[in-house]
């Protein structure tokens, strides 16, 4: 999502944090509008003070953040085909079937008592959650 275009209001803006709200995204991404060369946007007058467009940005990533703990909290006890990418101190670091590397959720699992192969899949169930991350055991 892009805050602060050229001529949001408040108003607008209130919109798009009920669109938000009502259709839960799974992940979003927010950045303020910056003008951009070789865009129609380019040629409008860029009159959303910075500050309104990071507050606005701040607002939405919070909504968002509050709806991932919300979706993430419906996964604890569900067991997920987890990816291992790595370790990190204490922890292997993973990630669902349907997330991304760098950009979604990770599943962290305990190195201690537990032998993965970084590139292997595991069936990985989930025992917490918090806003971006989740915490498993293998199945």
């Amino acid at each position: 999502m892009i805050v602060g275009y050229p001529g949001e209001t408040e108003d607008e803006f209130q919109e798009l944090m009920d669109f938000v709200r009502k259709y839960r995204f799974d992940r979003l991404g927010v950045f303020t509008y910056s003008a951009e060369e070789h865009t129609q946007a380019f040629l409008l007058e860029d009159d959303v003070p910075e500050e309104v467009k990071q507050d606005r940005a701040d607002r939405l990533m919070m909504l968002q953040q509050e709806i991932s703990f919300e979706l993430n909290k419906e996964k604890e006890g569900k067991t997920f085909l987890t990816l291992i990418d790595r370790i990190e101190g204490d922890h292997y670091i993973g990630r669902t079937e349907s997330d991304s590397p760098e950009v979604d959720n990770e599943v962290l699992i305990p190195v201690d008592g537990n032998d993965l192969e970084v590139g292997g899949f595991y069936d990985i169930t989930i025992t917490k959650a918090d806003f971006f991350d989740l915490y498993g055991v293998m199945s």
